[in-house]
């Protein structure tokens, strides 16, 4: 094992893994065969360049993460060591505030600063209202731009230093290929127009990479991501609502649900739309961790009779 030597995964396909190694060169890993928690885009990993076997995942500054679409309650990395989450919206018939609300969820349960880049300035009519909904839901920093103007694009570098990562996420027609082209400086990733009707947009990033920026530092492009709900806790929740937390602090009961109680600070002080996406998010981190405690309990039950094959012997004490 002292042949080990760190790399990072730049983009990943079909168990096939592009590493950039410590001295900027570019190779190829796959995992062995003891892995069970493979390796997300943007991890530092240990892996042997003479057999190309990925052995280790080292420790992770921040995670970005989801939970995994479908009715299974399980996590799902999306990148990892993620230094600034550039949330994209466009600025069209797409654009939706209670959307955002679930993205800073997972800025905040991951640890990276979110940035609210709206795009496809060139679309919209009422700019003052677009930005006054987010200022009711953030403080974050954000940019407002045209992905097809590379100067505008540009904007973004101001938000990252040299050598930190950032994550473009959004849903799928929003731009982030575009934005990604204009970076480069050359035409890397596909892209396509979105519907007329809702401006929805169809998948043309198929997989998560990352590219090295000549403006120095690191960014992952992702696909589009139709569905989100957060992998977090009730925690997580109260801190990205922190306008709702700090009026809760004056709420006659510690433990007000902010629905109809008596002596309750926040309804009526909260528009009903992000009181009711308080609500909804907070009600799906609370089944979430339910789950989460039935599977860790079963998997402890488990283990236990496996330890103790008698125990399955009906009638042994």
């Amino acid at each position: 094992m002292d042949t080990l030597e760190q790399a990072r995964v730049a983009s990943a396909t079909r168990g096939i893994y592009t590493l950039w190694t410590a001295t900027g060169a570019e190779c190829r890993g796959t995992l062995n065969k003891f892995f069970t928690d493979p390796p997300a885009i943007g991890d530092w990993v240990l892996y042997d360049p003479q057999t190309t076997y990925i052995h280790e995942v080292l420790p992770r500054k921040t995670t970005l993460t989801r939970k995994k679409v479908g009715k299974t309650t399980e996590q799902q990395v999306i990148a990892a060591n993620v230094d600034v989450m550039f949330i994209v919206m466009a600025l069209d018939n797409d654009f939706n505030v209670r959307r955002l609300e679930r993205y800073l969820v997972v800025a905040e349960e991951s640890g990276a600063a979110p940035v609210i880049v709206l795009n496809k300035s060139d679309l919209c009519d009422d700019l003052a209202a677009r930005l006054d909904e987010i200022g009711q839901v953030t403080q974050a920093p954000v940019v407002v731009m045209s992905a097809i103007d590379e100067a505008s694009v540009a904007q973004l570098s101001r938000h990252i230093e040299p050598d930190q990562v950032g994550a473009l996420l959004g849903s799928s027609g929003v731009g982030k290929s575009t934005m990604i082209n204009a970076l480069l400086g050359r035409a890397q990733q596909l892209t396509t127009a979105v519907r007329e009707g809702d401006s929805k947009g169809r998948h043309t990033t198929t997989h998560r990479e990352m590219f090295r920026l000549e403006q120095g530092w690191i960014l992952i492009d992702m696909p589009g991501i139709r569905e989100l709900e957060p992998w977090a806790t009730t925690d997580t929740v109260t801190g990205a609502f922190a306008d709702i937390e700090a009026l809760a602090e004056h709420c006659r009961f510690r433990d007000c649900t902010h629905h109809d109680e008596p002596g309750c600070n926040v309804a009526g002080k909260i528009g009903p739309g992000r009181l009711a996406s308080f609500h909804k998010i907070s009600a799906e981190m609370t089944e979430q961790e339910r789950k989460r405690r039935g599977k860790t309990g079963c998997k402890a039950v488990r283990q236990m009779l496996e330890a103790n094959p008698k125990h399955w012997r009906k009638g042994d004490e």
